[in-house]
């Protein structure tokens, strides 16, 4: 339906922007504005500002900016026409209505709105009644306070075929029936459709009571019970908890999806409350494309059993067809046997944090569900997995997501049965081989720090190579600041002076060196030779720095991407770190001749550059 612009026009100037926006985020009064930390990115001081003679807000740190119903569709993630609905009742005014029957159809959902309103007050007034004792002491073993309590509207429904009947009858029986809190069989009374059991309602984006959850509070099946399909309430498209959680949401920047009420309220009480839960279905399309509107990429966190599991491969397997560029779901793969209420119940948000921070890739799960259905070690079994990988990926409208997830899906296989799957474990050896190799690293750099208490000149030398080093030991990082500090100061500061230094510090050196372990190579020589020797040993220990980090990119590029391109290049990697490894090793003991020529060179090309220094 469209709307004039002179209607438009006309609702802004019946509200307050400030009054709006002031239900939810705290204003503050600064001069003929108002101002807040951003709904729409985390901040400590305020940035964000409300000018109602202007009509808009605007975010100077994160440039959010519109009027009151950019606002309603952007903070509270509620669809254009609900926002004109709403700021249209606070107005007082009517929206156009398209036609005579359309108008008819708001009348009837606007009353059944205040039968749905009354149902839930008069729940809430049962649990704290003589009848909802049973129900409290419940609530109070799911650790759920008041404050939560009144947060969710929980109630309570007594065991009974008429309480609510009479409780509402001024509502009428034709209303409660087609809002479905009464059944009728045929030509038979009508009754109570909850009785006995712990009631939640369930709200829709504006936040309004459409519909009815109730859980059994004892034994009994079914355990959860929802209202029917109403003109308020259809639950294919409903999600429970969006009214909270879709501001939530933008602040927290992730939407998360759980199997039911309790999982929900649950998360809430560990203080995330962007959790939602679909109403007794499989995710459907139409609420996927509601938690699209919140996030890119919602995380489903559903059980960690068989059927969860399950569900969230349907979900996966229901989303391909409605995927766009930059839209996807995520999974956070819990224990077996655990739901979110376990995993919070047992360590809080701290529990369900790390799940929730690495959650595995729609494409990931679907292949890994195929994967489970086949043995591995069959021919034919292999080549009908990628006839059912071909076709998920087919299932996918976007011709370009199609293809890129038809090359995922063959990366993924040939990551098990091609050729790297069958060299992983080769090369995975290589690689621990290879940092065995690299931890030769500390145990050198270690003992060239403390060959710079014995000749301190060599810090004038290698002062750039020396800031260089990466020690795992922060009391030799320490050290390491502490005497180049000081020799920068003092150019000719000797080693009784640094060990004066660093004591006078409280930084003493240790009093007792392992010779086997911290002294890898002789230190019982001239200065000059000394001073050489750790200028070699210094930069060697740069370059070997430089080559593990190499060595991490390229293994994660052979991890996602199985050309060949990369494991040729690994393969050369692992030659040059075993070269550059014994070149180093070479070094860590005197070794006769090829070590003197070593210090020779060194010295004489320290003595070539002073002569120069002097001639000049």
């Amino acid at each position: 339906m469209s709307l004039s612009p002179q209607f438009l026009d006309e609702l802004r100037s019946r509200i307050t922007l400030s009054g709006v926006i002031g239900r939810s985020v705290k204003l503050m009064k600064a001069g003929r504005e108002f101002k807040a930390c951003c709904p729409f990115h985390n901040e400590k001081s305020p940035s964000f500002y409300v000018n109602d003679d202007k009509g808009f807000y605007h975010c100077f740190g994160c440039s959010a900016h519109g009027d009151a119903i950019r606002f309603l569709t952007e903070a509270k993630g509620l669809p254009f026409m609900d926002a004109v609905k709403e700021l249209a009742q606070a107005a007082g005014i009517e929206v156009p209505a398209s036609d005579p029957r359309s108008a008819q159809r708001q009348e009837i959902q606007a009353t059944l709105y205040d039968v749905t309103a009354g149902a839930a007050r008069w729940f809430e007034e049962q649990l704290s009644g003589i009848e909802g004792a049973e129900a409290r002491t419940y609530v109070k073993k799911r650790g759920l306070d008041d404050k939560l309590v009144r947060a969710f509207g929980i109630g309570f429904a007594p065991d009974s075929r008429g309480k609510l009947k009479m409780a509402l009858a001024t509502h009428g029986h034709d209303k409660l029936i087609e809002t479905g809190l009464l059944i009728q069989v045929d030509d038979k009374e009508p009754y109570d459709r909850f009785r006995g059991r712990l009631i939640i309602p369930i709200r829709d984006q504006r936040g309004r009571v459409i519909a009815f959850g109730g859980r059994i509070i004892g034994d009994g099946e079914p355990k959860y019970l929802n209202s029917p399909e109403t003109p308020l309430f259809d639950k294919g498209r409903t999600l429970f908890n969006i009214d909270r959680a879709a501001p939530a949401s933008r602040k927290s920047g992730r939407a998360i999806v759980v199997e039911g009420y309790m999982d929900v309220i649950a998360l809430a009480k560990a203080g995330i409350d962007e959790a939602v839960a679909p109403l007794g279905t499989a995710l459907t399309e139409q609420q996927m494309e509601k938690l699209w509107r919140l996030v890119d990429a919602p995380i489903l966190c559903f059980d960690g059993d068989k059927a969860g599991q399950k569900a969230a491969v349907r979900a996966g397997e229901r989303a391909l067809p409605v995927l766009t560029v930059g839209k996807t779901l995520r999974f956070a793969m819990l224990p077996p046997g655990k739901d979110p209420d376990d995993i919070v119940g047992e360590g809080g948000s701290a529990a369900i944090e790390p799940f929730l921070a690495a959650p595995s890739p729609l494409v990931r799960v679907l292949y890994n569900s195929r994967l489970s259905e086949i043995d591995r070690s069959n021919p034919e079994d292999r080549a009908g997995l990628r006839h059912r990988l071909d076709d998920l990926a087919k299932s996918c409208t976007d011709k370009i997501l199609q293809e890129e997830y038809r090359r995922s899906f063959t990366s993924l296989f040939f990551e098990d049965f091609g050729w790297k799957g069958r060299d992983r474990t080769v090369v995975g050896d290589a690689i621990s081989r290879t940092r065995r190799d690299i931890k030769t690293y500390q145990s050198i750099a270690r003992s060239a720090l403390y060959g710079c208490f014995r000749f301190p000149q060599t810090l004038l030398r290698s002062l750039e190579d020396i800031c260089k080093i990466d020690f795992d030991d922060d009391v030799l990082k320490i050290w390491r600041e502490k005497i180049v500090d000081s020799v920068s100061a003092r150019p000719f500061l000797r080693d009784d002076g640094v060990i004066a230094i660093l004591e006078a510090d409280m930084i003493s050196p240790p009093q007792k060196f392992d010779i086997t372990r911290d002294l890898r190579f002789s230190l019982n020589v001239s200065p000059e030779v000394g001073t050489a020797r750790l200028t070699r040993i210094i930069r060697f220990l740069v370059e070997n720095e430089a080559l593990s980090k190499a060595l991490d990119e390229l293994n994660h590029r052979v991890i996602n991407d199985t050309g060949m391109g990369n494991y040729v290049a690994l393969e050369k990697m692992r030659a040059d770190v075993r070269a550059k490894i014994k070149v180093i090793r070479d070094q860590e003991y005197e070794s006769g001749a090829t070590d003197a020529e070593a210090d020779k060179e060194e010295l004489g090309g320290a003595a070539g550059q002073s002569a120069a220094s002097a001639t000049a």
